[in-house]
């Protein structure tokens, strides 16, 4: 690589390197704490913003999860299938209210792992640190919007 790129090579780097430890983290504590996983909590996470259930389609687009994983919820009692009115084919899915006091127990201990993992920072390097790769992001989703037309 150029070496004028060689400073934002490092950065992508650590970045990723970062990314990939707290999520490491935050699977050792969920199966420690919870014995559960990242992809079940990220389940209940979408179906936690949407209290009125989600379509399994919709849920699989933005997951990209099966619906193994709903099903072993569904057996737990912590998600639920109703059908769609008009809809043979599709049903919705949502959180029980045993669903959704287990997922906020849950959440409530996953905030307080990021904030750990951010702990050596200060609240204006944070907030920094968030508007620069807010930066980024725009830049990186224009630049998509732009190759894709």
């Amino acid at each position: 690589a150029p070496s004028e790129h060689h400073e934002a090579l490092r950065l992508w780097l650590r970045l990723l390197t970062c990314t990939q430890l707290i999520e490491k983290q935050v699977r050792t504590h969920l199966r420690a704490q919870f014995d559960t996983t990242l992809p079940r909590f990220d389940l209940m996470a979408q179906l936690e913003r949407e209290p009125d259930g989600m379509k399994m389609k919709e849920l699989s687009r933005r997951m990209m999860v099966t619906s193994g994983i709903t099903d072993q919820l569904v057996a737990e009692g912590l998600v639920e299938r109703m059908d769609v009115e008009g809809d043979r084919r599709a049903y919705l899915v949502r959180l029980t209210p045993q669903g959704r006091e287990q997922f906020n127990t849950m959440a409530r201990q996953h905030e307080q792992w990021i904030v750990e993992a951010f702990a050596t920072l200060g609240e204006r390097d944070i907030a920094t640190l968030y508007r620069l790769l807010g930066k980024v992001k725009e830049h990186t989703q224009n630049n998509s919007l732009e190759t894709a037309e």
